[in-house]
């Protein structure tokens, strides 16, 4: 018998191999989902894994996560039926739906509708934060981090500001631009020095400081872009025809009346709210004009 899994997390590569095993030797359904790995892997295994728990509940399906490498392989695995729903970032998000005809953002968190990218430096910089809110001077020529090349807020949203601000592409600008990987590596690049400037998910930086982290010593924020439209839950639009007519609005209700406080505050959001496509075309353009997508 081939083993359920649910509750649970599965690997990549055992999702894969499945996907290759004839129809009937697969576990038909299980609603597969992922989410781009914007953060350490065990703060994302712990969160996804009682968010398939509360699906599975909810949804009266088995439900499992599906972790990925990197925000291409979350869009690549929607795009290949690998999962069918996904927490992706702004970006990633109308990447997928623009692959998966019928697919479409169903949620949001309540913060996502203004998110905001924050940039930091390091101490020994003597960068500050300017009291009207205007963009600092004193950047030029420094070393800079963005996250995932594939993240709105550690890539897409910095990148145009810093474009429509400066007036020149980032590597120009700075003395060395990087890619970190993930939020929390781009918190720690900086505040070691590594890199003298960053950006990265103001929500991420927010929770280092509720947490007391020690990088919020010697890593501060300068700089906060203005607001954007960022993170969404995307399904795909063949959902119905495999769980029953209604299943992707049952998906959407279960994810908006989600009230499990210590579930919402990983993320952390205080909701999640109704979404739509049409919320996301500030990103999609943006992305357009700075040639990430045709």
């Amino acid at each position: 018998m081939t083993p359920r899994f649910s509750r649970s997390t599965l690997p990549l590569a055992a999702l894969l191999l499945a996907a290759a095993l004839p129809v009937a030797a697969q576990e038909a359904d299980t609603l597969y989902f992922s989410a781009i790995p914007d953060d350490d892997e065990t703060r994302l295994q712990e969160r996804f894994g009682k968010v398939a728990a509360y699906l599975e509940e909810a949804l009266g399906v088995p439900v499992a996560y599906v972790p990925v490498k990197d925000y291409a392989a979350s869009v690549t695995a929607f795009r290949n039926d690998q999962i069918q729903l996904a927490w992706f970032g702004g970006l990633s998000g109308v990447q997928a739906r623009r692959m998966v005809p019928g697919s479409r953002a169903i949620a949001q968190g309540a913060e996502d509708e203004s998110f905001v990218t924050y940039f930091i430096a390091h101490a020994d910089t003597g960068l500050t934060e300017p009291e009207d809110g205007s963009f600092p001077q004193g950047l030029e020529g420094r070393s800079f981090t963005f996250g995932a090349q594939g993240s709105t807020s550690g890539r897409l949203m910095p990148e145009y500001h810093l474009r429509e601000i400066t007036g020149e592409a980032p590597r120009a600008f700075f003395s060395d631009v990087g890619f970190s990987g993930d939020h929390g590596q781009t918190l720690r690049l900086v505040a070691s020095g590594a890199y003298e400037i960053g950006a990265l998910n103001y929500s991420v930086y927010e929770q280092a400081l509720t947490e007391e982290a020690p990088e919020t010593e010697t890593a501060s924020v300068i700089w906060r872009t203005p607001p954007y439209p960022d993170y969404n839950w995307t399904i795909r639009g063949d959902v119905d025809a495999r769980w029953g007519e209604g299943f992707a609005d049952k998906v959407q209700a279960a994810l908006i009346g989600l009230e499990d406080e210590e579930i919402l505050a990983s993320f952390p959001r205080s909701a999640f709210i109704e979404a739509d496509d049409a919320l996301y075309a500030p990103i999609k353009q943006t992305a357009q004009e700075l040639d990430l997508i045709d």
